[in-house]
């Protein structure tokens, strides 16, 4: 495929958007999504494929930013990661072969469909996220966060099918249901970002062997979005960003329609 100048940009600057959404608040992932959706030419296949494999690198350096800042050194926060990831393996392939059932039409509504939802879930999260700067910091020998097992592993299934689906990042929707569910905002952040590695591993393997990753593409929302997760870490620290969370509300509730027209 081709890309002329403008759509090279908007591609870059939804990667960008889309890498401080990921580390800063979580849903940020559908971003490059609906990037490549709106201003590429790809089949539904091939908008999956190329964005799901941007999700390795912004996964591993964001699991990497967390463990760093002692999100993810607890004893509950490192076992609701692994049964994240766990889950994976399976959710992920199933997303992937749903994918290939969906027709253009049938994908733009899908997704509009994730993105309201999304919108909606974020929304409640900031309704039951603490207010405290420091919630979400568990430190090593702290109690249990106290989400059933059972919980997560619902929660870690469903979160791969869907990313699975649309090659989003997993922390768009685990992390407003990992807070719904009683976790720390920051250390649900955490956990999803060792999740979305298994994801985009496993996606982008299933995707690339049926020829449905484009890797300039990849590379035009890729790069900057690994930019885009560093910057989103530092405001997730540093911020109370509520009127980030709720702008980012407004914006994917009024995207929700558009999506689904376009398609």
């Amino acid at each position: 495929m081709t890309l002329d100048a403008t759509h090279v940009v908007l591609l870059a600057v939804a990667g960008l958007l889309g890498g401080i959404g990921i580390t800063a608040l979580g849903p940020g992932g559908v971003l490059p999504t609906i990037g490549l959706f709106l201003f590429s030419d790809l089949t539904p296949s091939g908008v999956a494929g190329t964005a799901i494999v941007t999700h390795v690198a912004t996964g591993l350096l964001g699991t990497a930013a967390y463990v760093r800042s002692g999100q993810l050194r607890a004893v509950g926060a490192r076992r609701c990661a692994a049964v994240l990831a766990g889950v994976a393996v399976v959710g992920a392939p199933l997303g992937v072969l749903c994918n290939t059932l969906v027709a253009g039409r049938g994908f733009g509504i899908l997704l509009a469909c994730a993105v309201a939802v999304t919108g909606i879930l974020v929304w409640v999260r900031e309704g039951r996220s603490p207010a405290a700067p420091s919630a979400g910091l568990l430190l090593p020998d702290a109690p249990d966060p106290g989400v059933p097992v059972a919980r997560t592993v619902v929660i870690g299934v469903v979160v791969a099918f869907a990313a699975g689906l649309f090659g989003l990042g997993g922390p768009m929707l685990s992390v407003p249901l990992l807070v719904v569910a009683g976790l720390p905002v920051l250390v649900a952040l955490a956990a999803a970002q060792a999740q979305s590695i298994v994801i985009a591993s496993v996606g982008a393997v299933a995707y690339a062997a049926h020829g449905d990753v484009q890797w300039v593409p990849a590379a035009v929302v890729g790069i900057p979005e690994l930019a885009g997760v560093l910057i989103g870490w530092r405001i997730a620290r540093a911020l109370p960003a509520r009127r980030l969370k709720f702008a980012l509300v407004a914006f994917l509730l009024a995207l929700a329609p558009f999506l689904a027209l376009h398609s």
